[in-house]
Protein backbone atom coordinates (compact mmCIF):
# COMPACT_ATOMS: atom_id res chain seq x y z
CA UNK A 1 0.00 0.00 0.00
CA UNK A 2 2.99 2.28 1.00
CA UNK A 3 4.67 1.17 -2.46
CA UNK A 4 1.50 2.46 -4.30
CA UNK A 5 0.86 5.53 -2.98
CA UNK A 6 4.70 6.68 -2.94
CA UNK A 7 4.11 5.52 -6.84
CA UNK A 8 1.30 8.07 -7.35
CA UNK A 9 2.97 10.74 -5.36
CA UNK A 10 6.03 10.65 -7.64
CA UNK A 11 3.26 10.87 -10.78
CA UNK A 12 1.78 13.88 -9.13
CA UNK A 13 5.16 15.63 -8.44
CA UNK A 14 6.05 14.80 -12.41
CA UNK A 15 2.96 16.13 -13.29
CA UNK A 16 3.46 19.59 -11.05
CA UNK A 17 7.09 19.64 -12.36
CA UNK A 18 6.01 19.52 -15.75
CA UNK A 19 3.30 22.29 -15.56
CA UNK A 20 6.49 23.83 -13.98
CA UNK A 21 8.87 23.46 -16.53
CA UNK A 22 6.46 23.58 -19.73
CA UNK A 23 6.31 27.83 -20.23
CA UNK A 24 10.11 27.21 -19.93
CA UNK A 25 10.88 24.75 -22.71
CA UNK A 26 8.15 27.09 -24.81
CA UNK A 27 10.72 30.28 -24.42
CA UNK A 28 13.42 28.05 -25.60
CA UNK A 29 11.11 27.01 -28.37
CA UNK A 30 10.81 30.20 -30.34
CA UNK A 31 9.55 28.49 -33.54
CA UNK A 32 6.87 27.01 -31.80
CA UNK A 33 7.70 24.17 -33.45
CA UNK A 34 7.74 21.45 -30.52
CA UNK A 35 11.30 20.38 -30.29
CA UNK A 36 14.27 22.56 -29.10
CA UNK A 37 18.17 21.53 -29.83
CA UNK A 38 20.58 20.60 -27.38
CA UNK A 39 23.20 23.22 -28.62
CA UNK A 40 20.76 26.24 -28.07
CA UNK A 41 19.69 25.04 -24.34
CA UNK A 42 23.59 24.89 -23.60
CA UNK A 43 24.48 28.18 -24.89
CA UNK A 44 21.08 29.66 -22.46
CA UNK A 45 23.01 27.88 -19.57
CA UNK A 46 26.36 29.22 -20.93
CA UNK A 47 24.95 32.59 -21.26
CA UNK A 48 24.42 32.74 -17.11
CA UNK A 49 27.57 31.69 -16.88
CA UNK A 50 26.98 27.86 -16.33
CA UNK A 51 29.35 25.47 -18.27
CA UNK A 52 27.73 22.55 -19.90
CA UNK A 53 30.37 20.48 -17.57
CA UNK A 54 28.75 21.59 -14.95
CA UNK A 55 28.11 18.17 -12.57
CA UNK A 56 24.73 20.05 -11.65
CA UNK A 57 23.08 19.58 -15.15
CA UNK A 58 22.99 15.67 -16.75
CA UNK A 59 22.76 15.95 -20.48
CA UNK A 60 24.31 12.61 -20.89
CA UNK A 61 21.27 10.33 -21.28
CA UNK A 62 19.83 12.43 -24.27
CA UNK A 63 23.12 12.67 -25.76
CA UNK A 64 23.85 8.59 -25.61
CA UNK A 65 20.05 7.78 -26.89
CA UNK A 66 20.39 9.79 -29.34
CA UNK A 67 23.48 8.90 -30.79
CA UNK A 68 24.08 11.21 -32.94
CA UNK A 69 28.34 12.07 -33.90
CA UNK A 70 29.15 15.12 -31.36
CA UNK A 71 29.07 17.89 -34.04
CA UNK A 72 25.73 17.20 -35.05
CA UNK A 73 22.91 18.95 -32.80
CA UNK A 74 20.87 16.76 -30.44
CA UNK A 75 16.76 17.59 -31.36
CA UNK A 76 15.08 17.67 -27.63
CA UNK A 77 11.02 17.06 -27.22
CA UNK A 78 9.46 18.20 -24.26
CA UNK A 79 9.70 14.64 -22.10
CA UNK A 80 13.48 14.78 -23.76
CA UNK A 81 13.52 18.11 -21.57
CA UNK A 82 12.49 16.99 -18.77
CA UNK A 83 14.26 14.05 -18.56
CA UNK A 84 17.41 16.14 -17.81
CA UNK A 85 15.59 18.23 -15.71
CA UNK A 86 14.35 15.31 -13.32
CA UNK A 87 17.96 14.05 -13.63
CA UNK A 88 19.57 17.46 -12.76
CA UNK A 89 19.48 20.21 -10.36
CA UNK A 90 15.90 21.78 -11.40
CA UNK A 91 15.98 24.75 -9.78
CA UNK A 92 19.30 25.91 -11.31
CA UNK A 93 18.03 24.83 -14.56
CA UNK A 94 14.59 27.50 -13.92
CA UNK A 95 16.81 30.27 -12.47
CA UNK A 96 19.18 30.08 -15.75
CA UNK A 97 16.46 30.23 -18.17
CA UNK A 98 14.50 32.75 -16.56
CA UNK A 99 17.63 34.81 -15.82
CA UNK A 100 17.17 34.59 -11.97
CA UNK A 101 20.79 33.72 -10.60
CA UNK A 102 22.73 35.63 -8.30
CA UNK A 103 24.37 37.72 -11.18
CA UNK A 104 20.85 38.05 -13.88
CA UNK A 105 23.02 40.36 -16.33
CA UNK A 106 26.26 37.63 -16.33
CA UNK A 107 27.43 38.29 -19.80
CA UNK A 108 27.44 41.94 -19.07
CA UNK A 109 29.65 41.30 -15.98
CA UNK A 110 31.75 39.19 -17.49
CA UNK A 111 33.10 41.82 -19.97
CA UNK A 112 33.39 44.14 -17.14
CA UNK A 113 35.84 41.69 -15.53
CA UNK A 114 37.12 40.57 -18.81
CA UNK A 115 38.19 45.13 -19.20
CA UNK A 116 39.90 44.91 -15.98
CA UNK A 117 41.91 41.68 -16.71
CA UNK A 118 43.22 43.53 -20.25
CA UNK A 119 43.68 46.02 -18.32
CA UNK A 120 45.53 45.10 -15.20
CA UNK A 121 47.59 42.83 -17.68
CA UNK A 122 49.56 45.99 -18.94
CA UNK A 123 50.07 46.66 -14.89
CA UNK A 124 54.52 46.14 -14.29
CA UNK A 125 56.37 46.02 -11.32
CA UNK A 126 57.14 43.33 -8.36
CA UNK A 127 59.36 40.53 -8.40
CA UNK A 128 58.69 36.52 -8.04
CA UNK A 129 59.16 35.16 -4.69
CA UNK A 130 63.41 33.69 -4.88
CA UNK A 131 63.20 32.88 -1.40
CA UNK A 132 62.25 29.17 -2.11
CA UNK A 133 64.23 28.02 -5.11
CA UNK A 134 61.32 26.65 -6.83
CA UNK A 135 59.05 29.10 -6.74
CA UNK A 136 61.62 31.78 -7.89
CA UNK A 137 61.45 29.60 -11.31
CA UNK A 138 57.96 30.01 -12.27
CA UNK A 139 57.10 32.05 -15.64
CA UNK A 140 57.01 35.66 -14.07
CA UNK A 141 54.47 36.56 -16.66
CA UNK A 142 51.50 33.89 -15.93
CA UNK A 143 48.41 35.81 -14.85
CA UNK A 144 44.81 34.80 -14.53
CA UNK A 145 41.55 36.17 -13.15
CA UNK A 146 38.45 33.49 -12.07
CA UNK A 147 35.24 34.47 -10.71
CA UNK A 148 32.28 32.02 -9.27
CA UNK A 149 29.33 32.98 -8.12
CA UNK A 150 27.15 31.00 -5.15
CA UNK A 151 25.07 29.68 -7.96
CA UNK A 152 28.33 28.43 -9.88
CA UNK A 153 27.92 30.97 -12.45
CA UNK A 154 31.63 30.81 -13.75
CA UNK A 155 34.26 33.16 -15.99
CA UNK A 156 38.07 32.46 -16.46
CA UNK A 157 40.54 34.81 -18.25
CA UNK A 158 44.70 33.95 -19.41
CA UNK A 159 45.94 31.12 -17.44
CA UNK A 160 43.71 29.68 -15.50
CA UNK A 161 43.93 25.94 -16.07
CA UNK A 162 47.37 25.92 -14.79
CA UNK A 163 48.37 24.70 -11.32
CA UNK A 164 50.49 27.03 -9.21
CA UNK A 165 50.85 26.19 -5.35
CA UNK A 166 48.53 27.89 -2.76
CA UNK A 167 51.31 28.15 -0.21
CA UNK A 168 49.73 30.66 2.55
CA UNK A 169 46.61 30.27 1.18
CA UNK A 170 46.49 27.09 2.89
CA UNK A 171 46.26 28.98 6.29
CA UNK A 172 42.65 29.53 6.31
CA UNK A 173 41.82 26.17 5.22
CA UNK A 174 43.83 24.21 7.87
CA UNK A 175 42.27 26.91 10.23
CA UNK A 176 38.87 25.71 9.52
CA UNK A 177 39.51 22.13 9.62
CA UNK A 178 40.69 22.81 13.08
CA UNK A 179 37.94 24.63 13.93
CA UNK A 180 36.07 22.14 13.05
CA UNK A 181 37.18 19.08 14.68
CA UNK A 182 37.87 20.86 17.78
CA UNK A 183 35.82 24.18 18.02
CA UNK A 184 36.57 27.95 18.89
CA UNK A 185 37.76 27.72 22.15
CA UNK A 186 40.57 24.99 21.71
CA UNK A 187 41.48 26.32 18.81
CA UNK A 188 41.91 29.75 20.25
CA UNK A 189 43.56 28.59 23.64
CA UNK A 190 47.06 28.33 21.11
CA UNK A 191 46.53 30.65 18.63
CA UNK A 192 45.23 34.14 19.03
CA UNK A 193 42.94 36.38 16.63
CA UNK A 194 44.90 39.56 16.63
CA UNK A 195 46.54 41.47 13.76
CA UNK A 196 50.19 40.98 14.49
CA UNK A 197 51.52 44.20 13.56
CA UNK A 198 54.51 42.64 12.68
CA UNK A 199 56.22 40.46 9.42
CA UNK A 200 54.27 37.37 8.76
CA UNK A 201 57.50 35.57 9.85
CA UNK A 202 58.63 37.46 12.31
CA UNK A 203 59.60 35.98 15.65
CA UNK A 204 57.36 36.71 18.28
CA UNK A 205 54.23 35.78 20.59
CA UNK A 206 51.64 37.64 21.79
CA UNK A 207 50.92 38.75 25.91
CA UNK A 208 49.76 35.20 26.28
CA UNK A 209 52.78 33.24 24.54
CA UNK A 210 50.54 32.39 21.28
CA UNK A 211 51.03 33.23 17.65
CA UNK A 212 48.85 36.05 17.32
CA UNK A 213 47.01 34.69 14.70
CA UNK A 214 46.50 31.93 11.97
CA UNK A 215 47.14 33.65 8.92
CA UNK A 216 51.26 34.21 9.69
CA UNK A 217 54.00 31.71 9.58
CA UNK A 218 53.55 31.17 13.40
CA UNK A 219 50.00 30.58 13.58
CA UNK A 220 49.52 27.90 10.69
CA UNK A 221 52.03 25.82 12.36
CA UNK A 222 50.16 26.04 15.31
CA UNK A 223 47.03 25.40 13.35
CA UNK A 224 48.80 22.47 11.72
CA UNK A 225 49.51 20.96 15.50
CA UNK A 226 45.36 20.78 15.39
CA UNK A 227 44.29 19.54 12.33
CA UNK A 228 43.43 15.70 12.83
CA UNK A 229 45.83 15.16 15.65
CA UNK A 230 45.02 11.55 16.34
CA UNK A 231 45.89 10.49 12.79
CA UNK A 232 49.33 9.23 11.19
CA UNK A 233 50.99 12.13 9.05
CA UNK A 234 50.03 10.54 5.63
CA UNK A 235 46.32 10.36 6.56
CA UNK A 236 46.48 13.95 7.81
CA UNK A 237 47.80 15.93 4.68
CA UNK A 238 45.41 13.38 2.40
CA UNK A 239 42.74 14.76 4.49
CA UNK A 240 43.87 18.21 3.77
CA UNK A 241 44.26 17.51 0.29
CA UNK A 242 40.64 16.07 0.30
CA UNK A 243 39.01 18.82 1.53
CA UNK A 244 40.82 21.25 -1.08
CA UNK A 245 39.21 18.95 -3.80
CA UNK A 246 35.54 19.34 -2.40
CA UNK A 247 36.42 22.77 -1.57
CA UNK A 248 37.23 23.04 -5.36
CA UNK A 249 34.37 21.73 -7.20
CA UNK A 250 35.77 17.76 -6.73
CA UNK A 251 38.25 19.07 -8.83
CA UNK A 252 41.66 17.36 -7.76
CA UNK A 253 44.46 19.50 -5.84
CA UNK A 254 47.99 18.22 -6.46
CA UNK A 255 50.82 18.22 -4.39
CA UNK A 256 54.34 19.47 -5.94
CA UNK A 257 57.12 17.62 -4.14
CA UNK A 258 59.42 19.75 -5.81
CA UNK A 259 58.39 22.96 -4.22
CA UNK A 260 57.86 20.89 -1.27
CA UNK A 261 61.88 19.71 -1.07
CA UNK A 262 62.28 23.34 -1.56
CA UNK A 263 60.68 25.45 0.88
CA UNK A 264 62.37 22.45 3.55
CA UNK A 265 65.63 23.51 2.65
CA UNK A 266 65.27 26.94 2.91
CA UNK A 267 63.18 27.01 6.36
CA UNK A 268 65.44 27.91 8.86
CA UNK A 269 63.21 30.61 10.13
CA UNK A 270 59.69 28.53 10.35
CA UNK A 271 62.10 25.84 12.65
CA UNK A 272 62.77 28.87 14.48
CA UNK A 273 59.53 29.86 15.00
CA UNK A 274 58.59 26.24 15.65
CA UNK A 275 61.18 25.83 18.30
CA UNK A 276 60.35 29.27 19.89
CA UNK A 277 56.52 28.21 20.42
CA UNK A 278 58.04 25.02 21.72
CA UNK A 279 60.32 26.81 24.31
CA UNK A 280 57.28 28.97 25.60
CA UNK A 281 54.33 25.39 26.02
CA UNK A 282 51.84 27.09 23.16
CA UNK A 283 51.72 23.71 21.72
CA UNK A 284 49.00 21.30 22.31
CA UNK A 285 50.40 18.36 24.49
CA UNK A 286 52.51 15.20 22.42
CA UNK A 287 52.92 18.03 19.77
CA UNK A 288 55.44 15.82 17.64
CA UNK A 289 57.55 19.61 16.19
CA UNK A 290 59.58 18.23 13.49
CA UNK A 291 56.14 16.18 11.71
CA UNK A 292 54.02 19.55 12.33
CA UNK A 293 56.71 21.79 10.56
CA UNK A 294 57.10 19.04 7.88
CA UNK A 295 53.09 19.06 7.91
CA UNK A 296 52.81 22.93 7.32
CA UNK A 297 55.44 22.50 4.22
CA UNK A 298 53.07 20.34 2.65
CA UNK A 299 50.26 21.81 2.85
CA UNK A 300 51.96 25.01 1.93
CA UNK A 301 52.64 22.78 -1.52
CA UNK A 302 49.16 21.76 -2.68
CA UNK A 303 48.61 22.90 -6.13
CA UNK A 304 45.35 23.97 -7.51
CA UNK A 305 44.73 25.73 -10.54
CA UNK A 306 43.35 29.73 -10.41
CA UNK A 307 39.57 28.44 -11.46
CA UNK A 308 39.89 26.03 -8.77
CA UNK A 309 40.60 28.64 -6.46
CA UNK A 310 37.70 30.67 -7.54
CA UNK A 311 35.77 27.72 -6.51
CA UNK A 312 37.23 27.69 -3.03
CA UNK A 313 36.71 31.26 -2.31
CA UNK A 314 33.01 31.05 -4.11
CA UNK A 315 32.24 27.81 -1.05
CA UNK A 316 33.48 30.70 1.60
CA UNK A 317 30.86 32.98 -0.02
CA UNK A 318 28.05 30.47 0.16
CA UNK A 319 28.50 29.86 3.94
CA UNK A 320 30.60 26.34 3.24
CA UNK A 321 28.64 25.10 0.80
CA UNK A 322 30.40 24.92 -2.72
CA UNK A 323 27.99 26.20 -5.32
CA UNK A 324 29.05 23.75 -8.05
CA UNK A 325 28.17 20.49 -6.30
CA UNK A 326 25.82 21.64 -3.71
CA UNK A 327 28.06 19.51 -0.79
CA UNK A 328 28.76 20.99 2.46
CA UNK A 329 32.52 21.47 3.07
CA UNK A 330 32.54 23.67 6.35
CA UNK A 331 29.66 25.28 9.03
CA UNK A 332 28.69 28.68 8.54
CA UNK A 333 30.07 29.52 12.15
CA UNK A 334 33.37 28.23 10.84
CA UNK A 335 33.30 30.55 7.74
CA UNK A 336 32.02 33.16 9.54
CA UNK A 337 34.84 32.83 11.98
CA UNK A 338 37.46 32.47 9.10
CA UNK A 339 36.16 35.36 6.99
CA UNK A 340 36.75 37.76 10.40
CA UNK A 341 39.99 36.62 10.88
CA UNK A 342 41.15 36.93 6.66
CA UNK A 343 39.57 40.37 6.80
CA UNK A 344 41.71 41.69 9.60
CA UNK A 345 45.30 39.82 8.71
CA UNK A 346 44.48 37.72 5.14
CA UNK A 347 46.82 40.10 3.51
CA UNK A 348 50.27 39.99 5.43
CA UNK A 349 51.44 43.61 6.20
CA UNK A 350 49.09 45.35 3.91
CA UNK A 351 45.99 44.12 5.91
CA UNK A 352 44.81 47.18 7.38
CA UNK A 353 44.94 49.02 3.92
CA UNK A 354 43.46 46.03 1.84
CA UNK A 355 40.53 45.72 4.89
CA UNK A 356 40.41 50.03 3.97
CA UNK A 357 40.45 50.31 0.48
CA UNK A 358 38.93 47.48 -0.76
CA UNK A 359 36.35 45.85 2.13
CA UNK A 360 36.62 42.38 1.01
CA UNK A 361 38.16 39.21 3.08
CA UNK A 362 41.30 37.59 1.65
CA UNK A 363 44.28 35.70 1.85
CA UNK A 364 47.54 35.63 -0.45
CA UNK A 365 50.34 33.70 -0.90
CA UNK A 366 53.93 34.11 -2.46
CA UNK A 367 53.21 31.96 -5.19
CA UNK A 368 51.11 34.71 -6.71
CA UNK A 369 47.92 33.51 -5.97
CA UNK A 370 44.92 35.94 -4.19
CA UNK A 371 41.52 34.34 -2.63
CA UNK A 372 38.73 36.88 -2.74
CA UNK A 373 35.36 36.33 -0.62
CA UNK A 374 32.32 38.66 -1.50
CA UNK A 375 30.20 36.67 0.97
CA UNK A 376 26.93 35.67 -0.63
CA UNK A 377 27.59 36.76 -3.94
CA UNK A 378 30.72 35.05 -5.10
CA UNK A 379 34.31 33.91 -4.95
CA UNK A 380 37.54 35.38 -7.16
CA UNK A 381 40.70 34.70 -7.56
CA UNK A 382 43.82 36.25 -9.38
CA UNK A 383 47.26 34.61 -9.92
CA UNK A 384 50.19 36.03 -11.45
CA UNK A 385 53.73 35.71 -9.66
CA UNK A 386 55.06 39.08 -9.08
CA UNK A 387 55.09 39.90 -5.81
CA UNK A 388 55.13 43.80 -4.13
CA UNK A 389 57.11 44.20 -1.07
CA UNK A 390 54.47 42.93 1.43
CA UNK A 391 54.27 39.29 -0.59
CA UNK A 392 51.03 40.01 -2.49
CA UNK A 393 50.34 39.70 -5.83
CA UNK A 394 50.67 43.32 -7.63
CA UNK A 395 48.63 42.75 -10.17
CA UNK A 396 45.79 41.04 -7.56
CA UNK A 397 46.01 44.11 -6.01
CA UNK A 398 45.46 46.37 -8.56
CA UNK A 399 42.17 44.45 -10.02
CA UNK A 400 40.67 44.77 -6.45
CA UNK A 401 40.91 47.67 -6.72
CA UNK A 402 39.62 48.48 -10.14
CA UNK A 403 36.53 46.24 -8.91
CA UNK A 404 35.51 48.09 -5.96
CA UNK A 405 35.75 51.52 -8.03
CA UNK A 406 33.13 49.60 -10.72
CA UNK A 407 31.07 47.92 -8.07
CA UNK A 408 29.90 48.42 -4.52
CA UNK A 409 31.49 45.50 -2.82
CA UNK A 410 33.10 46.73 -0.15
CA UNK A 411 32.26 45.54 3.18
CA UNK A 412 30.56 48.98 4.04
CA UNK A 413 29.93 50.49 0.59
CA UNK A 414 26.05 50.06 1.55
CA UNK A 415 25.87 52.83 4.15
CA UNK A 416 26.31 55.49 1.54
CA UNK A 417 25.32 53.86 -2.17
CA UNK A 418 21.80 54.35 -0.98
CA UNK A 419 20.15 51.34 -3.15
CA UNK A 420 17.52 49.30 -2.52
CA UNK A 421 17.56 45.56 -1.53
CA UNK A 422 16.86 44.49 -4.96
CA UNK A 423 18.74 40.79 -5.84
CA UNK A 424 22.07 41.94 -4.89
CA UNK A 425 22.60 45.68 -4.97
CA UNK A 426 26.38 45.34 -4.42
CA UNK A 427 26.18 44.66 -8.46
CA UNK A 428 24.97 47.85 -8.87
CA UNK A 429 27.63 50.24 -10.75
CA UNK A 430 28.91 53.95 -10.95
CA UNK A 431 27.10 54.30 -14.29
CA UNK A 432 24.08 55.41 -14.15
CA UNK A 433 22.44 54.50 -17.21
CA UNK A 434 23.28 50.69 -16.52
CA UNK A 435 22.13 50.84 -12.37
CA UNK A 436 18.78 51.64 -14.08
CA UNK A 437 18.41 48.85 -16.54
CA UNK A 438 19.37 46.47 -13.42
CA UNK A 439 16.97 47.97 -10.89
CA UNK A 440 14.19 48.62 -13.29
CA UNK A 441 14.38 45.34 -15.56
CA UNK A 442 14.86 43.34 -11.54
CA UNK A 443 11.96 45.23 -10.20
CA UNK A 444 9.74 44.38 -13.52
CA UNK A 445 11.02 41.10 -12.78
CA UNK A 446 9.34 40.50 -9.67
CA UNK A 447 6.24 42.55 -10.19
CA UNK A 448 7.23 45.28 -7.55
CA UNK A 449 5.17 48.06 -9.20
CA UNK A 450 6.43 50.16 -6.17
CA UNK A 451 9.83 49.82 -7.35
CA UNK A 452 8.98 50.86 -10.15
CA UNK A 453 7.13 53.69 -9.70
CA UNK A 454 10.20 54.64 -7.38
CA UNK A 455 12.56 53.87 -9.87
CA UNK A 456 10.45 56.08 -12.43
CA UNK A 457 10.22 58.74 -10.59
CA UNK A 458 13.93 59.48 -9.94
CA UNK A 459 14.22 59.82 -13.82
CA UNK A 460 15.40 56.65 -15.39
CA UNK A 461 14.59 55.97 -18.46
CA UNK A 462 11.76 53.42 -18.70
CA UNK A 463 13.10 52.25 -22.06
CA UNK A 464 16.24 51.42 -21.92
CA UNK A 465 16.73 47.88 -22.48
CA UNK A 466 19.61 44.74 -21.16
CA UNK A 467 22.04 43.53 -23.15
CA UNK A 468 19.38 41.42 -25.02
CA UNK A 469 17.64 44.35 -26.21
CA UNK A 470 15.09 43.39 -23.17
CA UNK A 471 13.07 46.70 -22.00
CA UNK A 472 11.06 46.27 -18.73
CA UNK A 473 7.86 46.13 -20.62
CA UNK A 474 9.45 43.21 -22.02
CA UNK A 475 10.11 40.84 -18.80
CA UNK A 476 7.67 42.50 -16.90
CA UNK A 477 5.19 41.14 -19.83
CA UNK A 478 7.25 37.69 -19.72
CA UNK A 479 6.61 37.35 -15.81
CA UNK A 480 2.75 38.22 -16.21
CA UNK A 481 2.72 40.85 -13.85
CA UNK A 482 -0.01 42.71 -14.97
CA UNK A 483 -0.24 45.97 -13.14
CA UNK A 484 3.54 46.55 -13.91
CA UNK A 485 2.64 45.86 -17.92
CA UNK A 486 -0.35 48.80 -17.59
CA UNK A 487 1.62 51.39 -14.93
CA UNK A 488 4.64 51.22 -17.72
CA UNK A 489 2.09 51.84 -20.92
CA UNK A 490 0.82 54.46 -18.94
CA UNK A 491 4.17 56.10 -18.51
CA UNK A 492 5.11 56.03 -22.39
CA UNK A 493 6.77 52.35 -22.34
CA UNK A 494 7.45 51.39 -26.31
CA UNK A 495 5.26 48.88 -26.63
CA UNK A 496 6.45 48.33 -30.32
CA UNK A 497 10.49 47.62 -28.77
CA UNK A 498 11.87 44.71 -30.05
CA UNK A 499 14.77 42.76 -28.18
CA UNK A 500 17.79 41.12 -29.86
CA UNK A 501 15.65 38.07 -31.10
CA UNK A 502 12.87 40.44 -32.92
CA UNK A 503 10.20 39.95 -30.31
CA UNK A 504 8.35 42.43 -28.56
CA UNK A 505 6.40 42.26 -25.28
CA UNK A 506 3.18 41.38 -26.81
CA UNK A 507 5.25 38.32 -28.40
CA UNK A 508 6.41 37.57 -24.94
CA UNK A 509 3.12 37.55 -23.38
CA UNK A 510 1.57 35.11 -26.35
CA UNK A 511 4.48 33.00 -25.60
CA UNK A 512 3.70 32.82 -21.99
CA UNK A 513 -0.01 32.22 -23.08
CA UNK A 514 -1.23 34.97 -20.53
CA UNK A 515 -4.41 36.43 -21.68
CA UNK A 516 -4.77 39.52 -19.54
CA UNK A 517 -1.47 40.86 -20.46
CA UNK A 518 -2.28 40.01 -24.02
CA UNK A 519 -5.58 41.92 -23.97
CA UNK A 520 -3.58 44.90 -22.27
CA UNK A 521 -0.94 44.87 -25.27
CA UNK A 522 -3.50 44.57 -27.67
CA UNK A 523 -5.32 47.42 -26.81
Amino acid sequence: MNEKNSVVENVEKNKILEKEFYPLFKILDKDNTGIITLKSFKSILKKQGISDKDTRISFNTIENYNKLEEDNDVTLTFDDFMVIVNQSNANLIKSAIQGNLIIPDFQNFVDEIREFFEEVKTVDGGKVATYIPQLGRVDPDKYAVSICTIDGQMASFGDFDEYFCVQSISKPINYCIALEDLGEEVVHNHVGREPSGISFNGLVLNSNNLPHNPMINSGAIMTCSLVKQDLVMSDRFENVLDIWTKLSGNNQAKFNNSVYLSERSTADRNFALGYFMKENKAFPQNTNLIDTLEFYFQCCSIEVTNEMLAICAATFANAGICPTTGNKIFNPDTIKNCLSLLYSCGMYDFSGEFAFSIGLPAKSGVAGGLLIVIPNLMGIAVWSPKLDKNGNTVKGIEFCKKLVEKYNFHNYDSLISGVSPKKDPRLRKNEAKKTGVIDLCWAASTGDLFEVQQLVSRGLNINDADYDGRTPLHIAASEGHAEVVEYLLKNSANASAKDRWGNTPLDDAKRSENKTIIEILSI
